[in-house]
């Protein structure tokens, strides 16, 4: 698929899928004669996985280092590292932690709309 309808599947921007390629998080699988990208359907998983990422507030550095995990984790045909497998476990662990901040957040908010609503 060409990157407007990656963008349209992904309610992310042409400019953000850019940016990703320019970083190293995203690259497209292809690109046609006239040089416009191409992506497939993994490129597309791999795009949701990184806009999950997002409201938990990862980096870039941190989103390209978990990317290179799971990458791992998905072409070992043997038994993985456990070091990288301890790697999984801490990003789980972070996103357990940001996940709890946010829900945090979203509670206070509720509790600041009830004060709205009770004036």
């Amino acid at each position: 698929m060409h990157i407007g309808e990656l963008a349209e599947k992904t309610g992310l921007s042409l400019r953000t899928i850019r940016h990703y390629d320019e970083v190293g998080l995203l690259k497209p699988t292809g690109r046609t004669d006239g040089g416009f990208r191409l992506y497939t359907q993994g490129d597309f998983s791999r795009l949701m996985l990184i806009r999950r990422m997002k409201p938990l507030g990862f980096p870039l550095d941190e989103m390209t280092d978990l990317l290179r995990v799971i990458d791992t984790l998905s072409d070992s045909d043997t038994m993985v590292d456990p070091a990288v497998r301890r790697e999984l476990d801490n990003f789980i662990t972070e996103a357990v932690k940001r996940r709890a901040k946010l829900q945090e957040q979203l509670a206070m908010a509720d509790e600041f709309l009830t004060l709205l609503r009770e004036r």
